[in-house]
């Protein structure tokens, strides 16, 4: 079964397009840029893929304000309703990132989906622009220049500036007549173009962690065009917190979650011998953390020290998981044998695989061309940055100095289009585990009382990233069902139990 490549894994004018409805089969131009879309010219994918996954390219303006200026390619792609009796439209679908390519997502849902949901729509897929196959964007970057992950020491911080502003020199140098297009805002017009070239008068969509703020957006700027959304495992869509304030849930959402961990790491003292409180399971990891940044640990070649340790925040929101692996850090720093691998951090989770001729660094460039696009909220003078990177390496000690640390985007380009100010209701679902690592449940609640009219279902005890269709056992399941298949949101709020899910592995 092929994997879903779900990310945390997270908007750019603050006017309104309102369309007028079309009838069925009738292709749209967009009002405000007088591009009209060609109809898709679809064939299978390629000969290894089923026969009914099809693939196209459309051609779309880079800038919708000049839309007979250059066009840059939308890879898409489609699995057509098994049962054209039932079919109710179509659904689009993003995996998250943003950078993280979503063409081969009908594949997934054709096998996973409820039946019931999956035979009502035309299940489409794309690769958002400048991601994957359409038309990959590429800064040049190298893989530590990729990493996010710097934690904040006074007499390190000059070489955080050097790098934030290495990063966005060569993004625009390479890119820089491209990236500035590469926003949230952009990606939504590049869905309403596909939902018009497929002559759809609404699309029902599914978006998972950035997807969610993709699909929040949507609905903003294409109202009447919005079916039966749903979002699952979502950013705060506040545009006072894009994008700096997902960085900031991290560092204050892994906080309770590292309670968490130490207290059911404390319960099972004999098991991991990490320490029989919560008190000594925190003070044997940070030991562990001051040893590794003397002396990095060597787990199975690689050389980890505190910094990497700390980068992992993920796993303490996965308490068995976690504790496995603090363990076979301890028993490599102390000269035992271990056969246990580090898992990727949280800059690799949100990070697009490449393939094919797409450049190695493609995924990061496009996400940080829409974390530092999106939003003109990022200070500009580094020594903002270094006091707060100072001040929550204090208040939020596992992860708060790498969240508030400098980034490329304090010396990116200024947007060109101001945040998208979330303020239509919509009727849109909003799925969330209790333990996400990569978009914390404040997020999603932040994104349930900004966007109006919304209703929210809670797994509680949920641990993971994504929760519909990827966590078959989830108590979201049955609900969400329910809305894709009538249209019909809960009448209120739903907060359900899952079972206990702690587990030695995330869920891939």
């Amino acid at each position: 079964m092929r994997r879903m490549p779900l990310v945390s894994g997270l908007a750019v004018t603050t006017f309104v397009v309102s369309l007028p409805l079309l009838s069925a089969g009738t292709a749209s131009a967009f009002p405000d840029s007088g591009y009209t879309p060609g109809a898709p010219v679809w064939a299978r994918c390629s000969a290894d893929e089923p026969a009914n996954y099809e693939c196209a390219t459309l051609k779309v303006p880079l800038d919708y304000e000049k839309p007979q200026g250059r066009m840059i390619d939308l890879a898409i792609s489609r699995i057509k309703s098994p049962d054209p009796s039932r079919r109710h439209g179509v659904m689009l679908f993003n995996p998250g990132g943003p950078g993280t390519s979503g063409r081969d997502l009908p594949l997934f849902m054709d096998k996973e989906m409820n039946k019931d949901v999956r035979d009502q729509y035309d299940l489409i897929g794309f690769d958002p622009r400048g991601v994957g196959a359409s038309s990959p964007v590429t800064c040049g970057l190298t893989d530590s220049e990729q990493n996010i992950d710097r934690g904040f020491r006074p007499e390190t911080f000059s070489d955080d500036v050097a790098w934030a502003r290495t990063v966005a020199d060569k993004c625009r140098a390479k890119a820089g007549d491209v990236l500035p297009y590469i926003t949230t805002r952009n990606t939504a017009r590049d869905m309403d173009t596909i939902r018009a070239a497929l002559g759809e008068e609404k699309i029902s969509y599914l978006g998972y962690s950035y997807g969610t703020y993709l699909g929040a957006v949507y609905t903003q700027m294409f109202p009447q065009r919005s079916d039966r959304f749903v979002l699952d495992s979502s950013v705060d869509a506040d545009p006072g917190t894009v994008w700096r304030g997902m960085f900031w849930t991290w560092a204050t959402e892994t906080e309770p979650a590292f309670a968490r961990w130490t207290k059911w790491t404390a319960e099972r003292a004999d098991q991991y011998q990490l320490g029989s409180t919560p008190e000594e399971v925190s003070a044997t990891l940070w030991a562990l953390v001051a040893r590794a940044d003397k002396e990095p640990i060597d787990m199975g070649g690689q050389k980890i020290t505190g910094g990497t340790i700390r980068g992992m925040r993920q796993m303490y929101f996965y308490p068995q998981w976690g504790a496995t692996m603090i363990k076979s850090l301890k028993d490599a720093a102390d000269g035992k044998a271990s056969k246990a691998t580090l898992p990727p951090g949280p800059a690799q989770l949100d990070q697009g695989k490449s393939s094919g001729e797409t450049p190695s660094d493609n995924g990061r460039a496009a996400a940080f061309a829409v974390f530092c696009g999106d939003s003109d909220r990022w200070p500009r003078d580094p020594k903002v940055y270094e006091k707060e990177a100072a001040k929550a390496k204090t208040e939020y000690p596992v992860y708060g100095d790498m969240a508030a640390n400098i980034k490329p985007c304090a010396f990116w380009d200024k947007p060109l289009e101001p945040a998208t100010k979330i303020t239509l209701p919509s009727k849109v679902l909003i799925v969330q585990n209790e333990w996400d690592a990569q978009t914390p449940l404040a997020g999603a609640q932040g994104m349930h009382r900004t966007l109006k009219g919304s209703k929210m279902i809670t797994a509680l005890n949920g641990e993971g990233h994504g929760v519909y269709v990827k966590d078959p056992a989830s108590c979201v399941n049955a609900p969400v069902n329910a809305y894709l298949t009538t249209g019909r949101l809960p009448s209120q709020d739903i907060t359900c139990q899952n079972t206990d899910q702690t587990r030695s592995q995330p869920k891939p």
